[in-house]
């Protein structure tokens, strides 16, 4: 008797089972540690986070930023925080006059501050406008990091600190990247807050 075909439902579960496992296996926690303490310290010298990708890609950029602006879980300051994906007169302006290629790189020039951090999202870590971006924020002494997937592609050899999601499956790298700034996103509002509390009140 043939055994029972495995339902869509199981088969994704097995999957992302095997690719959790994988990531606890790896040293992803250090990256976003290190990627913590670099956006803490952006937000206490009053510098920027950029985050740029494609597509799916695009849509996580502006998740991470709008929990950075606004909130997560916790109560705290702003953080400020932007995705160059959101305008369009920019976007469709740079496109037409210096190609797509150029969308964040121009971006990047006009905007970044030594002491920000750019984050670029990939999953092939392959695009051209993505690589440029990386390119100019170095340009401009800006910390890089990259949510990569697959083998990372050249953008890993572009950025400052790469986390890499070891999955072939485009839609299977997205999610884990959204997992990733959700734990950003936490651990740094802990941070945020614990330094907070530990600041000295003024004496009246």
């Amino acid at each position: 008797m043939a055994e029972p075909r495995m339902s869509a439902w199981a088969r994704a579960l097995s999957e992302r089972s095997s690719l959790l496992a994988a990531l606890n296996r790896s040293t992803l926690d250090v990256e976003l540690a290190r990627l913590t303490e670099w956006i803490v310290d952006a937000a206490a010298s009053g510098r920027r986070v950029l985050f740029f990708g494609n597509g799916g890609s695009a849509a996580a950029a502006q998740h991470a930023a709008a929990e950075l602006v606004g909130r997560y879980e916790a109560e705290r300051a702003p953080i400020a925080a932007l995705a160059l994906t959101t305008d369009t007169s920019v976007l469709t302006a740079v496109g037409n006059d210096y190609g797509f290629d150029r969308v964040f790189e121009r971006q990047i020039d006009g905007l970044a501050r030594r002491g920000d951090v750019a984050v670029a999202l990939s999953t092939s870590g392959r695009s051209s406008n993505v690589l440029r971006g990386l390119r100019a924020a170095r340009r401009c002494g800006v910390r890089t990091a990259a949510l990569l997937g697959r083998d990372g592609g050249p953008a890993r050899r572009l950025a400052d600190l790469a986390l890499v999601v070891p999955a072939a499956r485009t839609s299977v790298i997205q999610e884990a990247h959204e997992l990733l700034i959700h734990v950003l996103c936490e651990d740094v509002e802990r941070h945020l807050v614990s330094r907070r509390r530990r600041r000295p009140r003024r004496r009246t």
